[in-house]
C-alpha cells in the first residue's frame, strides 16, 4: 500500500461508524438490517473468492488436449450447468432473506406508543397521541421515545413525498401525501440517534434532519409531562418584552405557544422550543445566539423555506430571541 492509498482507505473506515451508520445498530429493526448487510456481504465474499480461485486453477492448469473433445465438451457443459444453478440458489436464498427480514421490519404487534410524523417542507412535525385529546401535544424536529418500548410511527407528509429515516433504529420508509404508513421503533439503548429525511424533497433537502432521543421509562415520563404543560411564563425585562413583540408581530399566526393566543399551525409549535437540542431541521444548536439569526434571516441560513422575513428593529431581535430561549 502506498502513502497516497492510505488516506483513501482511512476515509472509506471512518464512514463505518457515525452517529449516522446502518453499522451502529441499536434498534430491532437496524439489527436485523445490519444481520441482513452482513450476510449479503459474506455472500459476496465467498463467491468472489471462489471465481478468483477457479480463474486461477483455469490459468494455472496446463492444458493436456488443445482440442476439445466430446469428454472435455460434456465436462465443460456439467461446471456452466452446476454454476448456472448455484447462482439461481444464491439468488434465491438472498430474496427470500431480505423478503424476511423487511417483513419483520413492521410487524402488526400491539405498541406502547403511537406518534404521527408528519413530513414538512423541510422540517419534521411530531404529533404525540392520547386518548385524552387535552393530553395530547406536539414537537418539532426532536422525536421521544422510551427505550425499549416500541414505538408505531404513522407517517404523513402535507407537502411532496418525503422519507423517514433514522439508520441507527429502523429501516427507511416513504412519506406520501394522501396516504399513510406505518414504520415501528424500538431503541434497546440510550441515546441520541440522527435521522434524515432520505428523499429529495426541494431545495433544502438537505437540511431536513431531525433527532431521536431514546430515554429510560422516568427521564421520558418527566419530559412528556413537561411537554403538556403550557408554555413557560417569561421573566426578566426582555423576555416579557419578547413575548409582546411575538404576539403584534406576524410570528403569532404561523405558530403555537400554548397558554398565549398564538395559535398558528403553518409553522412549528415553539411552546418549548427552547428545551430542543437544535433549530431549523438540525441546522442550529439551540442558542440564544442563534435563535436571534435564524428569526433576523431565516432566507439567508435556509433559502427557500416557508418562514418570511419580519422587519425588527435591534431591541426587538433582542427581546424576542430572550423570549424564545425561555420556553423550556
Amino acid at each position: 500500500m502506498n502513502n497516497r492509498s492510505l488516506p483513501a482507505l482511512l476515509l472509506l473506515l471512518s464512514g463505518c461508524s457515525s452517529p449516522q451508520s446502518v453499522l451502529d445498530a441499536y434498534g430491532q429493526a437496524a439489527i436485523a438490517l445490519k444481520e441482513l448487510i452482513v450476510f449479503i456481504v459474506a455472500v459476496a465474499i465467498i463467491i468472489w473468492l471462489a471465481v478468483v480461485v477457479f480463474m486461477a486453477f483455469a490459468l494455472l492448469r496446463r492444458q493436456r488436449q488443445p482440442v476439445l473433445d466430446s469428454r472435455s465438451e460434456r465436462r465443460t457443459m456439467i461446471v456452466v450447468a452446476t454454476v448456472t444453478a448455484a447462482t439461481a440458489l444464491v439468488v434465491a436464498i438472498l430474496t427470500v432473506a431480505s423478503f424476511y427480514t423487511t417483513r419483520a421490519l413492521n410487524s402488526d404487534g400491539t405498541a406502547d406508543l403511537t406518534i404521527t410524523v408528519r413530513a414538512q417542507q423541510w422540517w419534521w412535525q411530531f404529533i404525540y397521541a392520547d386518548q385524552d385529546q387535552r393530553q395530547m401535544f406536539q414537537t418539532a424536529n426532536e422525536l421521544h421515545i422510551p427505550v425499549g418500548r416500541t414505538v408505531r410511527l404513522h407517517l404523513q407528509a402535507s407537502d411532496v413525498i418525503h422519507s423517514f429515516w433514522v439508520p441507527s433504529l429502523a429501516g427507511k420508509l416513504d412519506l406520501i401525501p394522501g396516504r399513510d404508513n406505518i414504520l415501528t421503533l424500538r431503541a434497546e439503548k440510550p441515546g441520541v440517534y440522527r435521522g434524515q429525511c432520505a428523499e429529495f424533497c426541494g431545495l433544502q433537502h438537505g437540511h431536513m434532519a431531525f433527532l431521536v432521543i431514546a430515554e429510560d421509562d422516568d427521564a421520558y415520563r418527566h419530559w412528556s409531562d413537561r411537554q403538556r404543560l403550557d408554555g413557560a411564563a417569561p421573566s426578566g425585562a426582555d423576555a416579557i418584552a419578547g413575548q409582546a413583540v411575538f404576539l403584534a408581530k406576524p410570528c403569532a399566526a404561523c405558530h403555537t405557544i400554548r397558554g398565549t393566543l398564538a395559535s398558528g399551525s403553518t409553522g412549528p409549535d415553539l411552546t418549548h422550543v427552547g428545551s430542543r437540542r437544535t433549530i431549523a431541521a438540525g441546522l442550529l444548536e439551540t442558542t440564544r445566539g442563534s435563535l436571534a439569526a435564524w428569526i433576523a434571516d431565516p432566507q439567508t441560513l435556509k433559502p427557500g423555506n416557508n418562514m418570511p422575513v419580519v422587519p425588527l428593529s435591534a431591541d426587538e431581535l433582542r427581546q424576542l430571541s430572550a423570549y424564545m430561549e425561555s420556553l423550556r
